[in-house]
């Protein structure tokens, strides 16, 4: 059972959230993508993988190899501020690489609520650890709701991704020291965050 907990929490790693959140948006709503051709869209999310994913997991090494991390799954909560730290700068260069393409404003949007996601759990780790494997997968549903209700979107996604939801939450209780308040604090702001922003408009 530990052994699939920690297979899951690899495979819903919050590093692969941004870049799963722009495939799945750019497949069910064409909204987000009537500007872009096939390769288009290839070409934005390679860009979002490199900044959101590659960027962040070559930082956590260079951390662990340098000592300054004790291990890579970071269970102890003050080394947790300086990846979380590095990760938001490698968000905001990416907000700023797709400010400057003709996106869609909701794309805009769904990134500055993963931004702002990324921000509160910042804050909230300096006195507090919440389960960041659970904000990347609450904002893929705020995403998928804050769609379905601006755009009228109608997909599978949804149900899917509640039930991956509640399997990584109980995964994060198995394999960490994860309490269940943290598990739902952290859904809840991700689910919040990206929901808003799209329901709202807000981008910068």
């Amino acid at each position: 059972m530990r052994k699939a907990a920690h297979v899951l929490s690899l495979v819903l790693h919050p590093v692969w959230m941004p870049t799963l959140a722009l495939f799945i948006a750019f497949h069910i709503d064409p909204h987000l993508t009537f500007t872009f051709s096939a390769q288009g869209q290839r070409v934005l999310l390679g860009m979002v993988f490199i900044m959101t994913a590659l960027f962040p997991i070559a930082s956590m090494v260079m951390l662990w190899r340098s000592g300054m991390v004790s291990e890579l799954a970071m269970p102890v909560r003050s080394e947790r501020i300086m990846p979380y730290l590095l990760t938001l700068v490698y968000f905001g260069m990416a907000y700023y690489l797709l400010r400057r393409t003709p996106n869609s404003s909701t794309t805009l949007s769904l990134f500055a609520g993963m931004f702002m996601a990324l921000a509160a759990d910042l804050l909230i780790t300096w006195r507090w650890k919440v389960s960041l494997h659970m904000t990347g997968i609450g904002g893929l549903i705020g995403m998928v709701l804050g769609l379905m209700l601006v755009h009228g979107v109608r997909t599978p996604w949804l149900p899917v991704l509640l039930l991956l939801a509640g399997a990584l939450g109980t995964a994060r209780l198995l394999v960490t020291d994860h309490t269940p308040a943290q598990v739902y604090v952290g859904a809840l702001i991700g689910m919040a965050a990206t929901f808003g922003c799209i329901i709202y408009g807000v981008y910068y």
